[in-house]
């Protein structure tokens, strides 16, 4: 039997997870949307698992949709439009599933990252990039228009830098990503698996309570305007507050010594 298409891996609280078809430079087939959307579902239900790392087999992270699969689904009687919306709505609920997970989602980005591969990462709560990785909405090269990896990129960086990716098609080498604020952090591809597990284990140290309750208002009050966005936060911060491990925290703080958590 051939090997699964993601593969996961628990280091402790960190659940790394590899999409696994490296000849196909992890190409988003209907095969590896459902995979990944398998994968999120089950860390979803795990309370033991409290960051996420999602990385790319082989020299790439990702290069987008599976182009082979959607020119062949062009046979059908209706020249793919059926298949062609199918994709794109289980694609769209995958991407969705990432920022809906309780857990922070760091995606470990080597090689390329290119039309729907840059919307994957961008989906992600946080980016760790190689030096040398490059970021693209290359779809304009052939004719495409990236409408739906627009979605997630507009929401990570300026839209006059996200256009300017759209519409050129040219990629973005990782430091530039990071001044523009697409990546959070880079590294020799060397130490790329650590630089990710250094992120996820800083994040999985700390409650995971208030780390659940914060990425979810973060997310809802993206968008908001500010009295709304400020009563959604207010609210959170009292739920967060009225918990039993939050007031150890607080107290273990006041008191000059490492919280005693569960």
């Amino acid at each position: 039997m051939s090997e699964p298409l993601v593969l996961r891996e628990d280091q402790g609280a960190v659940a790394v997870l590899t999409m696994n078809a490296p000849a196909r430079l992890n190409a988003l087939s209907n095969a590896m949307i459902a995979a990944l959307a398998d994968a999120f579902d089950a860390i979803a239900a795990d309370d033991s698992i409290r960051a996420v790392v999602l990385r790319g087999e082989g020299r790439a992270f990702c290069a987008g949709h599976d182009l082979r699969e959607i020119q062949a689904a062009r046979d059908a009687a209706d020249g793919g439009e059926a298949a062609f919306a199918t994709l794109f709505a289980n694609c769209a609920a995958m991407m969705q599933k990432i920022p809906a997970l309780p857990q922070p989602v760091i995606a470990q980005v080597q090689g390329i990252a290119t039309a729907a591969g840059c919307q994957l990462a961008a989906s992600c709560d946080l980016i760790v990039a190689a030096t040398d990785a490059r970021f693209g909405v290359n779809g304009v090269n052939i004719g495409l228009f990236c409408a739906t990896p627009m979605v997630a990129l507009t929401r990570k960086v300026a839209p006059a830098v996200a256009f300017e990716m759209l519409t050129t098609g040219e990629f973005m080498e990782a430091p530039r990503a990071q001044s523009v604020g697409l990546v959070n952090r880079i590294a020799p591809v060397a130490d790329l698996d650590e630089a990710a597990l250094t992120l996820a284990r800083s994040i999985a140290s700390k409650l995971p309570a208030a780390i659940r309750l914060g990425k979810a208002a973060f997310h809802a009050q993206t968008g908001l305007d500010l009295p709304a966005a400020y009563a959604k936060t207010g609210q959170t911060m009292v739920t967060n507050l009225m918990r039993d491990d939050t007031s150890e925290g607080i107290t273990a703080f006041i008191e000059k010594r490492p919280p005693t958590w569960g």
